[in-house]
């Protein structure tokens, strides 16, 4: 079973966080957007999730579990670092299902020595946060994305995409934001840009900023009507089958 929190009220919007491997870092109250009906999915085999190593093909069935056990028919989905490329690959198996893509500080779709290089030569500059992790999910679902990167018609899936997708890269990232303007420059309803003076972990940094940017980002026109923001209260419960 997978444990998914929620939060709010309003549109529906999906909540990745980074890995990948990580517990859901972002499942809190005060994080969520504001006028939203946010859902925070634990990956499986991570944290309060049941389960175990999977792939990126199980990872896109689980967010489906849990589209259906909410009741939304689409929603808009917002990724943090790994859950940013998350979010591409579900917005491409499931356009019917995503009324947008809002990615955050992500990796990108690649797998580039230039910037592993220029990665880890700044790490020690990054505070390290604790978040818990699972080194075996990480390494499966790692292996998974460097198999979906070679697939031969991802950039024509991605040159072809009717899903609008917003990138925005931290002006402090210690990772290289190019991969991140490619895609926006790829997909045909791309954007891209900087968010000045903060960090990749801005939502733990700066939590006022990230709370600012993810409830603009998800009330742009591109997504349903706001509806008014009526209280935090968080609900929990099990969504997406046997792990």
């Amino acid at each position: 079973m997978l444990h998914v929190g929620a939060t709010g009220r309003g549109p529906d919007v999906v909540v990745l966080s980074g890995g990948p491997g990580c517990v859901h870092y972002l499942e809190h109250d005060e994080l969520a957007p504001r006028g939203m009906r946010a859902w925070f999915p634990e990956p499986r085999g991570v944290g309060r999730s049941e389960g175990g190593p999977h792939d990126l093909g199980q990872a896109i069935a689980d967010l489906e579990a849990v589209r259906r056990a909410a009741g939304a028919d689409s929603w808009t989905v917002l990724g943090h670092s790994w859950g940013s490329d998350l979010a591409v690959r579900y917005a491409l198996d499931h356009p019917d299902r995503v009324r947008s893509v809002i990615g955050i500080a992500g990796h990108g779709l690649h797998k580039d020595r230039t910037w592993s290089r220029i990665y880890e030569s700044a790490r020690h500059l990054e505070a390290d946060l604790g978040i818990p992790w699972e080194t075996d999910v990480h390494a499966a679902l790692n292996e998974s994305f460097i198999a979906w990167i070679h697939e031969p018609d991802l950039l024509r899936r991605l040159a072809d995409t009717t899903v609008p997708m917003r990138f925005i890269a931290a002006q402090h990232d210690i990772r290289p934001a190019w991969p991140l303007r490619q895609l926006a420059a790829l997909v045909p309803q791309g954007t891209f840009e900087e968010l000045p003076a903060v960090a990749h972990n801005l939502w733990a940094t700066d939590p006022h900023v990230w709370v600012e940017l993810v409830t603009a980002a998800c009330t742009a026109p591109s997504t349903d009507a706001v509806q008014p923001w009526r209280g935090t209260a968080r609900q929990r419960w099990n969504a997406g089958g046997s792990p």
